[in-house]
Order: C-alpha cells, then sequence, then structure tokens
C-alpha cells in the first residue's frame, strides 16, 4: 500500500487480509508483520497438507477479496516456505587480495554451473557487490541544458529497448526487422540524447557522470579464523572481503549425496574459474552433518539390539536371547525394504523411533 502509514496498513489491509485468509481450508496460524506502506503474512498450514493444493487454496481465496481491499493496494505476492529452502551446503569465497566486487563475479561464475545439478532447487549469493552502472546527475548542468530529471528518466527508459517492429518482404524472402538496442555498457548510457537546447543535441554525459563499477553496498560479509584454530590463525590473521553461496536441494533430494556432488564439481572446475589466490571454505555442510547422526543413531540401534538380547537371555536362556537377536535384525531390514519399495524417506526421526521402539 504505496504511502500509508503502519496504522493505515494495519486496519485496512492486514486485519481484513487476516480473516480471509483464517477462512481457508487447513490454515493453523496467521502471523502478520506491518511496515511503512506493506504488509507481511505468514500462513501456517496443518501438518500433512499438500503444499501446491493449500497455495492454490491461498490464492483463489485473496484473489476472490481483493475487491474488498482499498484502491492502491497492489497484488499480493504469494511465496511458499518449507524445509527443503534450508540451505544444505554453504560454500564462502574469501581472499586477501581480491574485494567483494570481484568475489561477488567468482560467486556468478560457481552459481550457474551449481545450478547444472539435477537436484540443486536453488544458489542465493550472500554479500559482496554486483555491477551498476551510476548516473550522477550535475543539477547546475541541468539547469544549463533546460533539462529536468523526469525526462532524462523517460529518455533513459525509453533507449534500453528492443522490438520487434515486423517483416521486410522481397521476392520470395522475409527479413525479421528489430528496432533499438538494449544498453551494455557506461559508453552506450553516457551517449543518450536526452534532450535538445538551442536547436543542439544534449548528450547524457554533458549533464551527469556516468561511473561504471559495484554498486553501493547493501550487506557486508566477512571470513576470518578464530583464535581455536591455531594453525590458521597467525597465517591469517585478520577478516577479509567474503562472498557465500547457500545451496538448497529439491523436495526429496539426498542432502548427503547432494552436497558431495556439489563439493566434487567444485573440485574438479576450481582451478578453470577460481584464481590461486581465492580460497573456497565450506562453512555449513547439512549432508555432512545427517551422515554422523545417521551413523550414531545406526551406532545406537546396535547397542539397542545387543541389551535387549541380554535381557531375553537372562530371562528365557541362550536360545530365546539368539532368536531375538537374529530376529530384530532381519525385522528391520524387511522394513528399510519396504520403505525403500514404497518410496518413503527415512530421516533421522525414523531412525530414533526405531531404536525407541527396539528398547521398549
Amino acid at each position: 500500500f504505496p504511502g500509508a502509514e503502519p496504522k493505515e496498513v494495519e486496519t485496512k489491509v492486514t486485519a481484513p487480509l487476516e480473516k480471509i485468509i483464517s477462512n481457508v481450508k487447513g490454515v493453523e496460524y496467521v502471523y502478520s508483520t506491518t511496515m511503512q506502506g506493506r504488509a507481511m503474512l505468514i500462513v501456517q498450514f496443518y501438518v500433512g497438507e499438500d503444499v501446491e493444493r493449500s497455495l492454490v487454496k491461498l490464492y483463489n481465496e485473496l484473489m476472490k477479496n481483493m475487491d474488498k481491499l482499498p484502491q492502491g493496494v497492489t497484488l499480493p505476492l504469494v511465496k511458499t516456505r518449507a524445509i527443503d529452502d534450508v540451505p544444505v551446503l554453504g560454500l564462502t569465497l574469501w581472499s586477501n587480495k581480491y574485494d567483494d566486487y570481484a568475489l561477488r563475479q567468482m560467486g556468478e561464475v560457481l552459481t550457474n554451473e551449481i545450478k547444472k545439478i539435477p537436484d540443486v532447487s536453488a544458489v542465493n549469493i550472500i554479500g559482496g557487490r554486483s555491477r551498476e552502472v551510476k548516473v550522477l546527475l550535475n543539477k547546475d548542468k541541468m539547469a544549463e541544458y533546460h533539462v529536468d530529471f523526469l525526462s532524462i528518466a523517460k529518455q533513459m527508459q525509453g533507449n534500453n529497448a528492443q522490438l520487434a517492429s515486423g517483416n521486410l518482404l522481397k521476392s520470395d524472402t522475409a527479413f525479421a526487422v528489430e528496432t533499438g538496442n538494449f544498453l551494455t555498457n557506461a559508453d552506450d548510457v553516457a551517449n543518450l540524447i536526452i534532450g535538445t537546447n538551442q536547436q543542439q543535441p544534449v548528450f547524457l554525459r554533458q549533464v551527469a557522470k556516468v561511473v561504471d563499477g559495484p554498486e553501493t553496498p547493501s550487506q557486508y560479509v566477512y571470513f576470518g579464523y578464530g583464535k581455536a584454530d591455531t594453525s590458521k590463525d597467525a597465517r591469517y590473521a585478520s577478516a577479509y572481503p567474503a562472498v557465500t553461496l547457500s545451496i538448497a536441494k529439491k523436495k526429496g533430494a539426498d542432502a548427503m549425496q547432494i552436497s558431495e556432488e556439489i563439493l566434487s564439481k567444485i573440485n574438479h572446475i576450481k582451478s578453470e574459474v577460481i584464481p590461486a589466490d581465492v580460497h573456497i571454505t565450506t562453512t555449513r555442510n547439512y549432508g555432512e552433518t545427517a551422515s554422523e547422526k545417521v551413523s550414531e543413531l545406526l551406532f545406537h540401534l546396535f547397542i539397542a539390539i545387543v541389551v535387549v538380547t541380554l535381557f531375553v537371555m537372562l530371562a528365557m536362556g541362550w536360545r530365546g536371547g539368539l532368536v531375538v537377536f537374529l530376529s530384530v535384525p532381519v525385522t528391520f531390514a524387511l522394513t528399510l525394504f519396504a520403505y525403500y519399495f514404497l518410496h518413503y524417506t527415512l530421516n533421522r526421526i525414523t531412525l530414533f523411533a526405531l531404536v525407541f521402539i527396539t528398547c521398549i
């Protein structure tokens, strides 16, 4: 709701939307945050609700009631958030010779390579500055050449376009005609004609300074070693500019397998796209953590089987204990085979439940 105060947004937008969304079947909670000119609502569905069906129901309910909102309210942007959106792998690029602008460009190259892996859902780059062409207007020059900000903005927007203008027919040949071209560098921007003064064209470079370089930073990422890491703390004594690649997997993908595949591909292409002075450090590896936890649960499962077998042997003799010692692993094997055959996923909670049931 552009221009509205938080109180006005709350009474005219947030509160009605909360009531509308609460009528959607399967909604458990609705949380809202109201800010200057906008509002954010978090809708939580009950466990077990189908994500796609819930999203469609929510979107339909919002569209049906858009006429009840005040004029000027934009269409809502609906996004899903689930456990699969949590990054499974974090790779940090840092260097003591390159700045965050150069590291960001290297991170974008790695991002394109990582996205080629089938089970990768999204790759976000945290930190660093992207490339930006800045136009710094000089108000004195603008007054001298009789141009204003709005006319300059419209001329820049109109010149940064490419359109299909039809076909040119000649004999039995058709030529596709395209007019205009997108701006590609700072020189293209500086040479734009933004108006006329005394029957002479006025170029943008005459009233503004055009700079092609890094954008204004909005977030900062630094990498450094703590005092506990004595081997590298002395060599890299301070914090260095860095960018982090946050990688999420698709639903149903194996976190351990996809992490190994990504790291293997990074090691394979590192020498081709990353300079030797740039380091790549794994700052988050959920696949490795999950592997350690699963191994720990399997070890506890083995201990549970041994303990149950000993108790049965004390109560019923060695024959009964032998039967338990053989039947429990066979039962687990059949259970895991059924999981695999029915395409069920096996997570740490399920393994803990198996261990708990064995002890009971």
